[in-house]
């Protein structure tokens, strides 16, 4: 089964982003294993030469490689993603590199009308950067005035917002899948280079 892990981008015990998530594990249990992960007990990123990198960002590290993508819910202060999240993507891009090439999908969430829509212009800048390099699906999936998004179990209201996450996940599937195959593929011919030889072409050198 495909795994993904689930990344909410603000500490607040009630984000309105971890509940998204959280509708989406329990309605894609048939289709993927969703593990969200907590990043409130990160220490804020330190360059200092030498230092080890903590083995809080390890294990996150480690649960990002082992994943076949990754899912991001992300609100917005100021215009920009939260500093909580902008600082375990600094760690991401510093001595390690889990995202390289990862699919990533975003998902924005936010109590006004817009639903994150200009963090999430800075989230895939920084995604896209060449120390992260992650493989950023084109489409987001933005949810607005989140406050009354979810009744009292959880669930997400409103059938069109429902199908539309639905649609674009399977769309997310689907890239997983071919960015996987991709990659197997470019392991293949980097294989296949490693045991070229001039000789097996024949004719004159």
């Amino acid at each position: 089964m495909t795994k993904l892990i689930g990344i909410c981008g603000s500490n607040y015990s009630q984000s309105t982003n971890k509940k998204l998530l959280e509708y989406m594990q329990s309605q894609f249990f048939y289709k993927v294993d969703i593990e969200i992960l907590e990043i409130d007990k990160l220490p804020l990123m330190d360059e200092l030469v030498g230092k080890e990198t903590p083995k809080e960002v390890l294990q996150i590290a480690e649960k990002i490689t082992e994943a076949d993508g990754v899912i991001i819910a992300a609100p917005e202060y100021d215009h920009t993603p939260t500093a909580a999240l902008l600082n375990l993507l600094s760690w991401m891009s510093y001595k390690i590199h889990p995202l390289d090439h990862k699919p990533v999908l975003l998902l924005g969430v936010s109590y006004g009308r817009l639903g994150a829509s200009r963090a999430q212009t800075v989230l895939r800048q920084i995604l896209n950067s060449p120390e992260i390099n992650a493989n950023v699906y084109s489409r987001a999936y933005l949810l607005g005035y989140s406050k009354k998004a979810f009744d009292d179990w959880g669930d997400l209201k409103g059938r069109d917002k429902i199908l539309e996450l639905e649609n674009l996940f399977d769309e997310f599937l689907v890239f997983t899948e071919s960015i996987k195959h991709l990659d197997k593929s470019n392991l293949i011919n980097i294989h296949d280079f490693d045991n070229f030889n001039w000789n097996d072409l024949g004719g004159d050198q």
